[in-house]
């Protein structure tokens, strides 16, 4: 017999959902000035991973 508690339950696609960056944040990781940074979090908006992609293009 299995014990319920010990089960891992996965969450549904949809239910995991990113949010996006702060601006403040997202600027200092990327050492990049807040206007940049703000632009591509605004084309990005949630996606993460492209919002990274793209801070590291311009990024000093």
């Amino acid at each position: 017999m299995t014990n319920d508690k010990t089960k891992k339950v996965q969450a549904p696609e949809a239910a995991v959902t990113e949010a996006p960056y702060e601006v403040i944040y997202f600027a200092k990781k990327h050492r990049i000035s807040q206007e940049d940074a703000k632009g591509i979090i605004e084309k990005y908006g949630a996606n993460r991973k492209e919002a990274d992609k793209a801070a590291r293009r311009i990024s000093v």
